[in-house]
This record gives structure tokens, sequence and C-alpha cells, in this order.
């Protein structure tokens, strides 16, 4: 593992007025302010509902690291024009562990590492195939499905800190079969995975930490208690017991 813990040293946390907006109203936010976040596993994912906070999380996350919170590799020497750190990521630290440090501190080829975010991710797979230090395959004239896995594949083959934005977003049930083997792998080879996600597929990877974000700031929460899987077992067995408060008839046979 590269990060033990992410943390707001005291002589950062924000002061009213600052305090009493966003994102450190966002109750994760202040749960962060207050504990910090351990991790303690080498594959990690934030789980919750849109607006939770867990994106801005990772994001900070990212920017903790030094990867570009636009999305992309560690050690790349351009990213988004004109970066500028998010206001979490402007005062979130990380504890690293001795790994961490000497990535961090290491040469800039050395450094393995990579933040996918879903809305740039779409940019990325049009503009970045063929470019030296990323992928060779055309990825423009591939599926957005095609373009994430070959992504994964290729950015994502050793030990290195990972940090995921909603990956599932272009993959089919089957592809997301493969990106959870691939974090199963990538946790057993020394390299650490960080991932917000939706997905019941990706948060069951075997030996994975789960974080459940919500009103309640964070949990750590087991698969199968998590609102989340509750919900699509729920939906799966009986779809008209949700869309009938949504749609016109949804609970009608005919």
């Amino acid at each position: 593992m590269f990060v033990r813990r992410a943390y707001i040293p005291d002589s950062l946390t924000p002061e009213p007025p600052e305090r009493d907006g966003w994102p450190f109203t966002v109750p994760c936010v202040a749960a962060l302010v207050e504990h910090g976040l351990t991790f303690t596993h080498p594959v990690t994912f934030l789980v919750g509902d849109n607006g939770s906070g867990k994106s801005t999380l990772v994001e900070a996350i990212a920017e903790g690291f030094r990867l570009d919170p636009y999305g992309g590799r560690a050690g790349a020497r351009t990213g988004r024009p004109n970066p500028r750190k998010s206001p979490l990521g402007a005062v979130l630290r990380l504890e690293t562990t001795a790994a961490g440090a000497r990535m961090l501190g290491g040469p800039r080829l050395k450094k393995k590492g990579f933040f996918l975010r879903a809305e740039t991710a779409f940019a990325m797979t049009e503009n970045l195939g063929g470019v030296p230090g990323y992928w060779a395959e055309d990825t423009s004239r591939m599926s957005h499905g095609e373009g994430f896995t070959t992504i994964f594949r290729t950015m994502m083959n050793a030990p290195g800190f990972y940090v995921m934005d909603e990956p599932e977003s272009a993959l089919s049930f089957t592809s997301c079969l493969h990106l959870t083997a691939l974090m199963y792998e990538l946790g057993r080879s020394g390299a650490q995975v960080i991932c917000a996600t939706h997905s019941p597929i990706l948060a069951a990877t075997p030996g994975a930490d789960i974080i459940e974000i919500g009103e309640h700031g964070f949990r750590r929460t087991p698969w199968e208690k998590l609102e989340l899987v509750d919900h699509w077992r729920r939906y799966l067995d009986n779809p008209r017991s949700y869309l009938r408060h949504l749609v016109d008839g949804g609970g009608d046979d005919g």
C-alpha cells in the first residue's frame, strides 16, 4: 500500500464562515475534517448516492498523491491547462507508507499511478491513443466501454496508486466483472486502489474494504448490508414496486 490515511491538519482546518460552505458542509467531508479517513486494505470502495460527496473525496485524494485532478497518469508532464486544486484538495493531506513516500519522491518516469474520472475519460479515449506513455490502440475508433477497458488494461498493469471515480459508467455487466478481477489482482500485486462507485458488482471485489458514504458521514459496511445492494436486490425482484411511484402505469400489468 502507498497511503494509510487522508486527513486535514489542524492548521489547515477551515474556520467559519469558510467551514460553513461547500464542500465542508457535506457530511463525509465534515467527518474527514473531524476524524480523518484510514485505509486498511489494498482495495477500497467509497459507495454512496449522487451528491453524497464520494467523488469530492476521491478527487482530493488523487490531488494529494499529485495525480492530475482532470484525470491521467502519475508523472505526466502535462495535464489540465492552468490546473487548480479543488477546495478540499487544497487542504487535504495524505499519510503515506514508506513505499508511498518513495513513489512521490522518486523520478517522474518511475511514478506508477492513474486517476480515472468518468466524465473526462471519454475525452482521453478520443485523444490519447498512440500517445507515448499511454496506450497504442486507437481508442477513438472503439466503443466507450472498449476504450475504458483499454485504459484499465494498459495504465493499471503494475503496482501503483490508482484512483477511480465511477469507472463503471461505460461498462457492460461482463466488463464490470473483468474490472473486478483486475482490481482483485492489483490488490494482490502490491498496488492500492481507491474507487468511488455505484456498482454492486465492483464493490463485491473479494477482500475489498467498503466505506458507505451518506448523511451519516462515512462508515465501513459489509457488501451484503449496503443500501445499494439492498435496493438492487429489491428492484430486480420486483421492478414495479419502485416504478409505480415514478411512471404512469408502472404498476399495471396491461
